[in-house]
Order: structure tokens, then sequence, then C-alpha cells
């Protein structure tokens, strides 16, 4: 069984104004309301690829519960927390630029933190766990970290999509798959990088600080992985971005849905390839039909 960690989940209110204005009235032309949050974005990508997941995190309020009724009408299973507060909104306002503005989201207490545990606890090594986005103020920034020690034992294959230091704090536990992009391989090792052999070079300090597989996401450029087989590319097929949130997260849903079925690392990274794009090309997150349309299009070289 897959399962997804998303710590602060959201609804994404995205909305089209065709000229904004700052201070003055604006009219929305198109509203679109989505669960939202990094590891709900796996496990509603994965339900779109006909893989069953679980998603684990915390909600509150009415805002919480428009997070579990959409889930469930897209047939996605839930194993929420409920706590004091309201789940947060994040408004995504695309104009001629696109603003984001995101809310902080409850607070997450101790009691609701060893629930949490609990769950994870009974994880064995059939399982994936996907540690996705950032992590609330209230949190400690090594809890990544502690959650992948109580899994270590069991072996469960450990995803984590988060930056800086959260993510350097959870090498030491040999996570199955790290997935950053150029940007935040600059954050963390304050550099500007500007070709690809440079991306691999970081890459591969990252692999020997512990991580098993490093994908790294290189928008229209394609992607990289880079293991223990060697390093490959997989290029980026064509199409118009219409979307950018969920893009990475797709790409994660797409690795682990292929590498779940047939355990090779090379196929994962072309069919996450794939995904990624048909998120970035679609309004939503991608549906099945159009990854298959995408995947004749992406060439794997070793390099």
């Amino acid at each position: 069984m897959i399962y997804t960690v998303t710590f602060n989940p959201s609804i994404d209110y995205v909305i089209d104004v065709e000229e904004f204005e700052k201070g003055k009235v604006n009219r929305v032309t198109k509203e679109y309301k989505y669960a939202g949050g990094k590891g709900i974005n796996v496990s509603r990508v994965l339900k779109n690829l006909d893989i069953q997941s679980r998603a684990f995190g915390f909600i509150g309020g009415f805002t919480g519960r428009f997070i579990v009724d959409s889930l469930k009408s897209q047939g996605v299973e839930t194993d929420f927390i409920e706590v004091s507060g309201d789940t947060r909104i994040n408004v995504k306002l695309k104009s001629k630029e696109e603003t984001e503005i995101n809310g902080a989201g409850p607070e997450i207490d101790e009691e609701a933190l060893n629930r949490l545990f609990k769950k994870i606890d009974k994880l064995s090594s059939k399982d994936f766990l996907v540690l996705a986005g950032n992590v609330q103020k209230s949190l400690p920034m090594d809890i990544y970290s502690i959650i992948q020690q109580k899994c270590s034992h069991k072996a469960v294959k450990v995803v984590v999509d988060t930056t800086g230091e959260a993510l350097i704090a959870t090498l030491k536990f040999n996570p199955f798959l790290i997935k950053p992009n150029n940007h935040e391989l600059e954050e963390i090792f304050n550099v500007k990088i500007n070709s690809k052999e440079e991306l691999i070079h970081y890459g591969n300090e990252l692999k020997e600080k512990g991580a098993e597989n490093v994908v790294i996401s290189m928008a229209s450029e394609g992607a990289l992985l880079i293991c223990n087989e060697g390093v490959f590319h997989a290029s980026a097929p064509k199409g118009i971005v219409k979307n950018s949130v969920g893009a990475g997260d797709s790409l994660i849903a797409g690795f682990i849905a292929s590498y779940s079925e047939k355990s090779s690392l090379v196929e994962a990274l072309k069919f996450g390839a794939a995904t990624g794009s048909a998120t970035a090309f679609s309004m939503d997150l991608c549906k099945m039909e159009d990854v298959k349309k995408l995947l004749t299009e992406i060439t794997i070289t070793k390099l």
C-alpha cells in the first residue's frame, strides 16, 4: 500500500481574473476549488492512475470537511486526524501574472502527532510512505526524520519531498526517493547552478549523504534520475503549460505507481516524467489517458 502524509492540507481556491487591478473590485471569470497539499496531490494522482493509496494528515473545521468530502467523491481513501482550528485556504489568482496567497493552517499538538505515529507504526516493508510539503511552525523541523526513524527498522520505502534543512535531516535515514528541483538544490548548497553537469554533481552529493534515489525535476528540460544503476535523463514532451501546481507531486505519484508494479527505476522515471508533464498541461491533476498520450514522446538517455 502507498500512504501519503500531508501535515498542512488546504483548499486550493483557483480564480481567473482577466485584468487584475490592485486596490479595485475585480470580477472572477472562472473559479475552481480543489483538495490541496502535496501528499493529497500524490494520492489524487495515484487514484487517477488506478493505484490505491491512503491519505494521512491533519484537518479541522468546515474547510477540513470539504477536504474529506472532496477526496471521498474521487474515491481516494483517507485516514485524517481532526485537530482544533480550520484547515487553511490557499488562493491562486491567475491573471497576466500568477499570484498565490497561502493560509497558515491549524496547530498540531502532541496528542494529535502521537495518533499519527500509531498509524505509521503499522506500516511494513511492503509499503511506501510519501512525506511531502513544508512543516508547520508548531512541529519540530526534523519531524520527517522522526517519522523515518520509526520506519527504518521495518524497511518502509520512504519518499521525501521537502526543502532545505528539513530535507538534509532525512538523508541519514536513507530515504528511498527524494525529489529536489534545480532551485532547491541551489538553496541547499548555497550555489548558483548553471548546467546539467552541476545538477548531477549536487544530486550525487545528496545520494552520497544517504538518499537511495534522487530525481531532479527540471521543468521544460525534463528530469534526472541518479541511482545505483547510473544517471538517466528523461526528456520533456512538448505542450502548453496550463498549471504549474502539482506537477512535481504528479511526477512522484507516477514514479511510485510504476515502480510499485514493475520494480524498474528507469521505467519509473519515464512514467513519472510523463505524469508530471501531463499535469502541467492540464487545468487540474492529470488523468491516465493524459499520461499515456505523452509516454511515447519521452526518451530516456543514460548519461
